[in-house]
Formats: structure tokens, C-alpha cells, sequence
């Protein structure tokens, strides 16, 4: 381990067509293959910011490579994907402000796709319900969709 304070920690996700997405997240390590996230993921399910994950340093790979959530933050993640890419004042944006004034942050990996962080002291169903108004086109990222509504309910 170096004397970095940050590292990089990849996840391998698996696509529904076989294929696999690799992303790596900032993590900053605590020690014995642990880390502790530092940023919110834009395609691994299951994970949120700040939460202490098990990550062995993979040869083949050249990175720690995720195995498992040790502790979880209490931090929430869904991602949006907007049509329009959001500027100041358009519809995105509003929805962006409207997440913020909530109690949310956010971090895009462009201007149409979003990785919105919901607290502990933010309800899940409250930030559900204000995407819904608003038409936004948004999935469950952790807790997956399938976690919260076991057998597609």
C-alpha cells in the first residue's frame, strides 16, 4: 500500500447481456484490504459513498478489487439520467436544486448522468417520490431495486 491518502478500487459489474462494465472509485484505505469510499458510483449496485468495503489488492487486476460492503454508511445512491444535459436554470438543473434542497449531493459523471448521494437523515421514499413528480428517468443503485421489491413487486 502506498503512502497515498486515496486509492483506486475497481468493480467489475455485470451487464444483463453477459458483458461487464470495470469501475474504479476513489477509496481512501484504512488498512487490511479495507476502504473507505470516496466518491458515489455511477454503475456498481450495492455500494454508496462513504461506506467501508473488502478490496484485496488483485495482481491480474493492478487494483484492489472489490469483494464485499464490510460496514455500510447509511448513505443511499440512485442515478439519474437526464435527456436534457442540465445548465443552470433548465429542468435538469431544477431537479438537481430540487434534490439539493432536500438534503442530497450529487456528482455527474457528464452533464446527462447523474450519482445522487442520499444521507441517512433523507427518506429513501421522500427522494423517490420527487423524482416520480418530476418525470425523471432514475434507478435504484443502493439499495438495488430488487433488494427494496423482492420478486419485482
Amino acid at each position: 500500500m502506498s503512502n497515498d491518502p486515496t486509492a483506486k478500487v475497481l468493480f467489475r459489474v455485470p451487464g444483463a447481456d453477459g458483458d461487464v462494465t470495470v469501475e474504479t472509485l476513489w477509496a481512501i484505505p484504512l488498512g487490511n484490504d479495507r476502504y473507505k469510499l470516496d466518491n458515489s458510483p455511477f454503475y456498481a449496485y450495492g455500494v454508496s459513498w462513504q461506506d467501508i468495503i473488502f478490496a484485496p489488492y488483485d495482481k491480474q487486476e493492478g487494483f484492489p478489487t472489490f469483494q464485499s460492503v464490510v460496514e455500510a454508511s447509511g448513505n443511499r445512491t440512485v442515478r439519474i439520467f437526464f435527456e436534457l444535459p442540465v445548465e443552470a436554470g433548465n429542468s435538469s438543473g431544477q431537479v438537481l436544486q430540487g434534490l439539493v434542497a432536500l438534503g442530497c449531493s450529487y456528482e455527474g459523471a457528464n452533464r446527462k448522468y447523474i450519482s445522487v448521494n442520499i444521507p441517512p437523515s433523507v427518506e429513501l421514499q421522500q427522494v423517490r417520490s420527487y423524482l416520480v413528480e418530476r418525470g425523471a428517468q432514475w434507478e435504484h443503485a443502493d439499495p438495488t431495486y430488487e433488494s427494496l421489491f423482492p420478486g419485482g413487486a
